[in-house]
């Protein structure tokens, strides 16, 4: 096969919009996959405010209103420096009807610590199961195609 001119830059740039298609693809299905995670996480029970929570520390919160898994989002896959970006978590504006302290906010605390010191962690173990289990096969799927043919 002859190198014509520009054959090698324009098969270098398929390549690239190829890969960056393929790229972005993954980060969105990855996205989705630790969001629904982290809402099945943060659903260990339920119960009614002012009443003890059935959820055991190291375990997900136990559900009160429902606020703080509604608030679980993830941003659109967006390009950043020299790759791509989205963020898993939860979104700003979401207050349970009961009280002043955003969901946000509250994820965060139960995330790392209550006054207590107990954890109710949801979204570090939807992280851990999507980078572990999830992007691996992502990945293989969507990158297992061939070269392109010229």
């Amino acid at each position: 096969m002859e190198l014509r001119t520009g054959l090698f830059t324009r098969l270098c740039a398929e390549i690239t919009r190829e890969g960056q298609l393929k790229t972005r693809l993954v980060l969105t299905r990855l996205a989705l996959t630790i969001e629904r995670q982290a809402k099945i996480n943060a659903s260990v029970g339920g119960h009614p405010r002012g009443t003890p929570t059935p959820a055991r520390p190291g375990t997900g919160p136990a559900v009160i209103s429902g606020t703080l898994r509604r608030s679980i989002t993830h941003t659109p896959v967006m390009p950043s420096g020299t790759g791509w970006e989205t963020r898993v978590g939860t979104g700003a504006g979401f207050t349970p009807p009961y009280g002043r302290t955003p969901s946000s906010r509250y994820g965060l605390y139960l995330e790392t610590g209550l006054r207590n010191g107990a954890t109710y962690p949801f979204l570090r173990p939807a992280y851990r199961f999507g980078i572990t289990t999830v992007a691996p096969q992502l990945f293989a799927t969507v990158f297992r195609t061939g070269w392109p043919r010229a």
